[in-house]
């Protein structure tokens, strides 16, 4: 359980962060972005949608997500570890 809600939480952080530079430096984080997804040519979503609800939206579901890989991941050390 500490994995997974420390992996939840580390989550959520970064995704705040995120957030935060994307609001900051629009175009610099649209370059990010597009360097992470191996140069596909993201200039026709040009936009950002950065409404509260998308906001909420995605750091929930996001923490969520991390919090189940935490949780698979820890059992599965935990299993191979007792070998």
């Amino acid at each position: 359980m500490a994995t997974a809600n420390a992996l939840a939480g580390t989550t959520g952080i970064f995704y705040v962060a995120c957030r935060l530079l994307v609001s900051l430096f629009p175009d610099v984080m649209f370059t990010v972005a597009q360097s992470w997804l191996h140069g596909i040519e993201l200039t026709k979503l040009s936009t950002w949608n950065s409404s509260p609800m998308t906001f909420v939206v995605g750091l929930v579901t996001s923490a969520v997500f991390a919090w189940v890989i935490g949780y698979l991941f820890a059992a599965t050390y935990n299993y191979f570890n007792k070998s």
